[in-house]
Parts: C-alpha cells; structure tokens; sequence
C-alpha cells in the first residue's frame, strides 16, 4: 500500500471566539510503507500527459479548421471566433476552482472526472448539428478541462522524489510545444483527410480512444489520495475569481477581431476592481477562519510571485510568436495549413534536444533560466535575420536552424521553471498553486496572442482579419506587407525576451528544493 509521509496539522487562523481548525496536509512525496518513492510514477505521468495533450490539441484545432466548420454548420464570420473562444474562455473561468476541487475530493478522482467529461465534450463537438450545439459543447470541454489540468501538477508533487521532479516537469515543455505545433498540422490533415466521411469531425472524435485511455489509465495508475480533509468549496470566491477571469480574458481574445473599441478596454478595467475585491474577500474569510479559494500565503513565497510573473511573459511570448509564425507563413509566404506546421517542427524538436540537457545544469540554478531567455532571444532573432535576407523566397528550411535555437531557449526556461515556482509550495497550498499557475499559463497566452496577434494584423493588412480565416496570399505586396509585420512581431518578442530575463531575477538564485538537496 502508498500512503502519504508525515501528515501534520496545519493550523488556520481565526478571529477571537472562534476556535482554530487544522487540516491534514500531507508531506510530499508519496511513498510506500518501506519509505520507497511510488513505483509506478513515470506510468502515471504518461497519463498526466495524455490529458495535457488532448487538451492542448483541442485548444488549437478550430484555428485552421473553423472556416470549414462554418461552411458545414452556419453562422456569421464571429462564428469561428466563438469555437475558440467559448473553449479558452470556460477554461481559464475554471482553472482556480479546478485546482481547489483536486484538493477537496482527491487528485485521481478529479483527473478521472476532467478527462472523461473533456472526452464526453469532444463527442458532442463532433456530433453538433448548428454552431450552437458546437459552442455548447467546446464551453463544457473548457469547463472539464479545467477539472483535469491543475491535478497533474499536485499528482507530479506528491509522485516523484525531489531529485526526479524537474525531469518530470521538464517532459512538459516538449509535449506543450509539440501539441501546439500538432494541433494545426493535425487538424489540416484530417480535415483534408475526410477519413470515413467525417471531414471536420475527426478532429474531435480522435479524442474519444485518447480520452477512454486516459480514464483508464488514471483509474489503473494514478495514486489515490485525498489532500486535505474536511476542506470546503468557496463559492462567493468562485463567482468573483470566475467574473474576473471572463472580464479580463474575453477582451484579449476577441479584441483583435472587434478593433479594440472602448468597451473592451472597460471590461478590462472592470476586471482589475473585480479582482481586488476578490482579494479583499479572500482575505477577510481567510483570517475569519473559513477556507478560502486561494490561499494567500503563497504570494509571501519569492519564488512562487516572481515564478507567476515571469512565466506571465514566458507563456505569452512562446504562445504568440508560434501562432504568428503560422499565420505568417500561411497568409505571407502562401503555405498550406500542413506545410506550415512541418515549418514549426525545428522549434519543437530545439525544445526536446534541450530538455535533454538540462539534468547538468541543475546546479547553475536561476542562471539557466536566464540563458534560455538570452538563447531564445538569439534564436528569435535569427528568424528575424532570415526572413530579411530571403524575403518572399523564405522556405521552411531556412528558418529550421532559427527555429531550432529558438526552441532550445524554450527549454532552457521552461524546464527549470516549474521546479523554481512549485519547489517551496506547501501540501495544503498545492491545489491553490495548481489553479493559479495553470490560470497564468492561459492568461499569458491570450496576452501573448493578443499582443503579437494585433501587431501582426495592424501592419500586415490593415483592418483586423478575422482569427481562423486562413487564406494564402498571392498579391506580392501583401506578401511584402506581412513580411513587414512579422519583422516587427519579431521585434517585440526580442522585448518580451528581455523583460523575462529580467523579471527571473525575481526568482531566488536557486530553487528552495535544489539549496536543500546541495546543503
């Protein structure tokens, strides 16, 4: 039998008259009896990686295939807009109630209830009949998503022993990068496919063996533990964190395609009071001895604000430069949805062959992260220097060494980057932890999107073209003007780079995990 180390009691403070609660918050890892690490870890974390991937593959498909889903099903131009945002919008509204809830109820059992409702979402996605049915069903695939995804981060915690827990998280960052490369080329494939009549459809039944996989395999080998005992939900604080998140995520996925109007910038602003009272109730209930939402000790911990800083800028550089990269060789150099995605693959690849060196440089600590950005920023600006010597003639094998170092820089943030901001995290803090990383993942990838996106779209063509309307150009001096916006895309993804090195020197010089295990 496995069973959680040493669970000690954690007091809660209370106002006068009250008296204090405790909660059980185990030490990490999970172990047997005989003090030996949970043998079947890197089976589960194949699991773990399954529902990353399905859900990261379904976050980008509707991009390339949402103009033939609307010639199938109906509806305006808005309408392709609405497949992805109904999917980011339900899922960063969930993530912090999600983490909360793996928490509550247990890990296992939230990652069993995420993946199988994700794999039910998919099934209806597939079977919509108006783009209704379809925004419906991809609301209740970003709400499930949202239960699975901030589960894996706890179940990897309390899984792995110290000195396996970055190369567990480094596996993330070329499975992430390789299913936001795969998403595109995945679904141009099966869309031209129409494997069995399907079309557009397959893209979301290919879910369906992933998804039972996943079930199953998270009902055979993930740990069963239940976190924290006697814990409840707190729905005021899922109301206002949830009202905040929509307030400050919508604007930046549809402002591009609305022309940024005033309103959106109200909302925005809306956003900022909502989540300063958030805050303000959060605390009060926190010292009133109810459980909160978020837990506010983890914004004393150095290493976990700078970390959400910093990935803030890490996540909406890498998640903006990949789709601009696809919608500038697609609408600029006219390639096809296929061909573009294979453009991409030196960056992913770049990605694996620096995780893969990552287990030396452990002990340089912060100083790995910084190199990544300095080697990043290299590498985007070698893409910069390659599209201004070639020009229109730019083929895919050009930018691959660019690509490549860019992806390598990738690896070097992004494989340090979870260690640095979970490692001082306590048990009872860890379902918080979760929700509000992964929040900050989704929130900087619509700041990066919206950001680049804008740039791109505001020298490229003028008025914003509609996100998912992805028609190669053939007038050569349109090429030349998206030539023109990417390089200055480019630019500002060097910026980003900077601002990440520096704000990482937020980060203490090493993880509290790796200063213990060299002490």
């Amino acid at each position: 039998m496995y069973a959680l180390d040493a669970a000690a009691a954690v007091p809660i403070s209370t106002d006068a008259g009250r008296r204090p609660r405790t909660q059980k918050a185990p030490a990490r890892p999970l172990t047997r009896a005989d003090g030996t690490a949970y043998g079947r870890r890197w089976q589960a974390l194949f699991v773990i990686m399954a529902g990353s991937v399905m859900e990261l593959l379904d976050a980008t498909v509707t991009n390339i295939a949402g103009p033939t889903m609307r010639a199938d099903l109906g509806g305006t131009g808005s309408t392709i807009q609405w497949f992805a945002a109904a999917y980011t919008l339900a899922m960063t509204a969930g993530l912090l109630t999600g983490g909360r809830l793996g928490d509550i109820y247990g890990r296992r059992q939230m990652f069993v209830i995420g993946a199988a409702g994700f794999t039910v979402g998919s099934l209806l996605c597939s079977i919509a009949q108006t783009p209704e049915m379809l925004i419906g069903a991809r609301i209740i695939q970003g709400l499930f998503g949202a239960a699975m995804l901030p589960q894996g981060i706890g179940l990897i915690r309390q899984m792995f022993p110290p000195k396996e827990m970055q190369s567990a998280f480094a596996l993330f960052g070329p499975v992430m990068g390789l299913s936001a490369i795969g998403g595109p080329i995945l679904a141009g494939w099966l869309v031209g496919a129409d494997l069995f009549g399907s079309g557009w459809r397959m893209i979301f039944l290919i879910n369906l063996p992933i998804g039972l996989a996943a079930v199953v395999g998270a009902i055979l080998l993930l740990p069963d533990s239940r976190v924290s005992r006697g814990l409840t939900l707190d729905v005021p604080g899922v109301v206002l964190a949830s009202a905040g998140a929509l307030l400050l995520v919508y604007p930046l996925v549809q402002g591009r395609e609305y022309g940024w109007p005033t309103w959106l910038f109200v909302m925005m602003a809306a956003s900022a009071a909502v989540f300063a009272g958030f805050a303000s109730y959060e605390s009060r209930r926190g010292r009133n001895g109810r459980d909160p939402l978020v837990v506010s000790s983890l914004f004393r911990k150095r290493a976990f604000a700078g970390g959400l800083l910093t990935g803030l800028v890490l996540f909406g550089c890498m998640a903006g430069f990949l789709l601009v990269l696809s919608l500038y060789t697609q609408l600029g150099l006219g390639y096809s949805a296929m061909k573009a995605g294979l453009t991409s693959a030196p960056f992913a690849i770049g990605m694996m062959l620096g995780m893969g060196g990552l287990q030396p440089l452990q002990r340089f600590g912060r100083k790995v992260l910084n190199a990544g950005a300095v080697v990043m920023a290299a590498g985007v600006l070698g893409v910069l220097v390659t599209i201004h010597n070639a020009g229109d003639g730019l083929s895919p094998w050009q930018l691959a060494p660019a690509l490549a170092v860019t992806g390598v820089g990738g690896a070097l943030l992004m494989g340090p980057y979870f260690e640095f901001v979970l490692a001082s995290v306590e048990p009872h803090e860890t379902g918080s932890a979760a929700g509000i990383l992964t929040a900050v993942q989704q929130l900087g990838g619509a700041l990066g999107v919206a950001l680049l996106g804008t740039i791109f779209f505001a020298a490229g063509s003028g008025p914003a073209a509609p996100r998912g309307s992805f028609v190669a150009s053939t007038d050569a001096e349109a090429a030349e003007q998206f030539t023109g916006a990417m390089q200055n895309v480019l630019w500002v993804a060097a910026g980003m780079l900077a601002v990440a090195f520096v704000v990482a020197f937020l980060l203490p010089r090493r993880s509290p995990q790796t200063a213990h295990q060299s002490s």
